[in-house]
């Protein structure tokens, strides 16, 4: 059986605030100078971020 519209919606909105902790995770480490640490932290934002995308562009979630 096929998800409703919200619970669609709210796995979209589930994914965005993952992939926004995790990105505001690698800027702030990135400001305190920590740019390892940063850099380590960019690669799972820049996943979770595009898998947001991606799950927006396949249910056809406008922006």
């Amino acid at each position: 059986m096929s998800e409703s519209r919200t619970d669609v919606l709210n796995e979209s909105k589930r994914k965005g605030i993952a992939a926004g902790a995790v990105t505001a995770v690698a800027v702030t480490a990135a400001v305190a100078g920590a740019p390892i640490t940063a850099a380590i932290a960019a690669v799972p934002a820049a996943i979770l971020a595009h898998r947001w995308w991606k799950h927006r562009a396949e249910n056809g979630i406008k922006f």
